[in-house]
């Protein structure tokens, strides 16, 4: 069961992958990991910079599966062609979220169609 609390403690973290420093991928597998699915590849030390999140996202999905937006589904933000953001999709009051992590906010939760409003293309994946 996803507890939004522990997320609180939460600051961001450029490359971030442990737990309570956390960047935008860091954040996915920690959810999933709270959710008891498999965790995906934590690729350390990738960022944004020289369009390493986009290049690592690309490969990663070439092995899930696009889905609907459910609970654990990874979510991948585009500004052009570009993968500029992840997060990942959590049920809260039987309503289903994106909990991102960026700097400045930590984390956030907020509706799919709302989280998805400032993207050119949102895909979920599975």
């Amino acid at each position: 069961m996803f507890d939004p609390d522990k997320y609180r403690s939460v600051t961001w973290l450029k490359g971030g992958r442990v737990f309570p420093q956390l960047d935008c991928f860091g954040i996915v597998n920690e959810v999933r990991r709270d959710l008891g699915l498999a965790e995906w590849p934590d690729f350390a030390g990738v960022t944004r910079d020289g369009a390493g999140l986009d290049r690592e996202a690309k490969k990663l999905m070439l092995s899930l599966q696009r889905c609907e937006p459910e609970e654990g589904a990874g979510v991948a933000c585009y500004s052009g062609s570009t993968v500029t953001h992840v997060g990942v999709v959590i049920r809260m009051a039987g309503q289903l979220y994106v909990a991102e992590c960026n700097p400045g906010s930590n984390v956030t939760f907020q509706p799919v169609a709302r989280f998805s409003r400032p993207y050119v293309k949102v895909e979920f994946w599975k």
